[in-house]
């Protein structure tokens, strides 16, 4: 009987240091994903700013690009009238 009763206590104990741990664990897994979560985060907000910039820059070498048209065809009609 004494030996049931010491095999439950020791099992209760067990139990019980296995449930803190696994608590304690699960604690630094969380932390760790709320911090690889934040970086990624800032990664992404990283690479939209860029591709927000390149979609700017694209639209301003659009309009630059139809302005050197225009210019080019003035000079042309420039060059045109003074034949």
């Amino acid at each position: 009987m004494e030996t049931i009763i010491s095999a439950c206590i020791s099992a209760g104990v067990t139990l019980l240091i296995c449930m803190i741990n696994n608590h304690g664990q699960q604690e630094k897994t969380r932390a760790l994903m709320e911090y690889k979560l934040d970086e990624l985060t800032k990664r992404v907000d990283k690479h939209n700013n860029v591709i927000e910039r390149t979609y700017k820059l694209e639209q301003e070498y659009e309009v630059q690009h139809e302005q050197i048209k225009v210019a080019n065809h003035r000079i042309e009609d420039l060059e045109k009238k003074g034949e």
